[in-house]
């Protein structure tokens, strides 16, 4: 076989999924089972807690239940049924971004990124399965978020190691592997959510594992698509393995990323609102009635992932366009640009709360469609767009703990939203979202400092060239 030959099936290879790389499916494929497993799972985890587990005849049955609610209530208080689900789902839910970390450095140091996501998957299918009893369920939980740590950051990394550091591809890419994630968010509730109305709780909870072992199955069989990975283990009478060193160039990229985060943290603020005060003011602001019939509040949360797919799609297919005419911007400028665009989200609602006080009328939804689109065009700059600089600017040995470490902006920001959110009773309401478009604009210009101080620190040109 010629080297032509050769190069012309690599070039296929690399080009064989919607312009990318073929492993670029199978990853996006596997994502959308695990995120199907994680938000199925989460949308009925309080529910479920709140009407099930934690009434008389369930909770005295969970294992290891009494000194972990006497640990909750040392620092909160008495809490009813409904208030102590609460904490239990706000703690499972901020240790999901935390325990990527200790997931990336075990793939990074030990296992190597294919078995720890193998692991990851594993764990999280045990968790789903386990939720099925009432006494496992700490359990249950223990194995989901140790798996989501192993799983996570590592699967996302492997989506940067498709590309060539300077690849213009790479955030695009990862735009194509969120898009999945969001098919995941609009699928999950609508499966295991009407399992469980229809059957039972653990019939939705076992819906998640099913989904989880899928991706299981189709990641391993992705696997032979993906580059190869440095060994991990010395063979026997092999050279010792080189030490990796960190130069001072990665050094100060870094520290740049690390500093970034409170940042992205700030910026985030009104797209996490939407499942928090987002929904009190809507439902108590939006003109809700259809036909004699009202629409739960909560509907909107299953339109916008709709909505965010598309939004996802169509920035992708923008920048791609936009490359073929132009010079496609770097990560930072997106980033900045996204910021920008979802400040205007919470503006409508500024705009939208003014309406309201002046004609004492609710809103219609055309308000919460607009809302939905400007904060989605501007999610979709920024999220997944962090996702290819942090893994095309860390050092190549430690990819998969700063992929863990990108996703603590989201730990902080939803605590900062939760505060955010203590004070829609406190302010009028224009106020309020207007508070959210400051902090959103501050974050946005610090970007642009950023992109103006540190821009050749980060940009592709300026990578660690990749040696054979």
């Amino acid at each position: 076989m010629t080297d032509t030959t050769l190069d012309a099936r690599a070039a296929r290879r690399d080009t064989a999924f919607l312009g990318h790389p073929a492993g670029l499916g199978w990853l996006a494929a596997a994502e959308f089972w695990e995120r199907f497993s994680y938000y199925g799972m989460t949308t009925l985890l309080v529910l479920y807690m709140t009407h099930s587990l934690l009434q008389p005849g369930h909770v005295e049955h969970i294992w290891g239940f009494v000194p972990f609610r006497h640990l909750i209530e040392s620092v909160t208080g008495k809490l009813s049924p409904q208030a102590l689900a609460s904490q239990v789902y706000g703690l499972y839910a901020g240790l999901v971004y935390l325990t990527p970390i200790a997931g990336g450095l075990l793939a990074d140091q030990v296992t190597g990124r294919t078995r720890a996501v193998a692991l990851g998957a594993g764990l999280m299918a045990l968790g789903h399965f386990l939720m099925a009893f009432d006494a496992s369920f700490l359990l249950a939980l223990l194995c989901l978020l140790l798996g989501v740590g192993c799983f996570k950051g590592n699967i996302a990394s492997q989506v940067g190691d498709l590309y060539r550091q300077d690849d213009p591809r790479r955030a695009d890419a990862f735009q194509i592997y969120l898009f999945a994630v969001q098919l995941a968010v609009i699928f999950a509730p609508l499966v295991c959510g009407r399992l469980a109305v229809w059957y039972d709780w653990h019939w939705g909870f076992g819906a998640a594992g099913v989904g989880m072992l899928i991706g299981l199955v189709i990641y391993l069989a992705g696997r032979p698509t993906l580059p190869e990975e440095e060994r991990t283990r010395r063979t026997a009478g092999a050279a010792p393995k080189p030490v990796h060193t960190v130069t001072r160039r990665e050094w100060a990229a870094l520290a740049v990323l690390v500093a970034l985060l409170p940042v992205l943290a700030v910026g985030q603020v009104g797209n996490g609102e939407i499942f928090n005060a987002y929904l009190v003011w809507g439902e108590a602001n939006y003109q809700l009635g259809f036909f004699g019939m009202t629409m739960p509040i909560t509907d909107l949360l299953a339109y916008g992932s709709i909505i965010s797919a598309g939004t996802i799609a169509s920035s992708a297919y923008f920048w791609r366009w936009w490359g073929r005419h132009w010079r496609e911007p770097e990560e930072i400028s997106k980033m900045t640009i996204g910021v920008a665009i979802g400040a205007a989200a919470p503006l409508l609602l500024v705009a939208a709360s003014a309406l309201i006080a002046a004609s004492r009328q609710k809103a219609g939804l055309g308000w919460a469609v607009a809302f939905e689109i400007v904060n989605d065009f501007g999610f979709a700059n920024v999220f997944p767009v962090g996702l290819a600089l942090y893994s095309r600017a860390a050092p190549r040995h430690l990819v998969g703990a700063v992929i863990g470490l990108y996703y603590l902006h989201l730990f902080f920001g939803n605590l900062l939203v939760g505060w955010l959110g203590g004070l829609l009773e406190k302010m009028p309401a224009t106020s309020f979202w207007l508070l959210h478009v400051g902090l959103m604009l501050a974050a946005g210009a610090i970007l642009l400092l950023v992109r103006l101080v540190f821009g050749r620190l980060l940009a592709p040109a300026y990578a660690a060239p990749e040696t054979a």
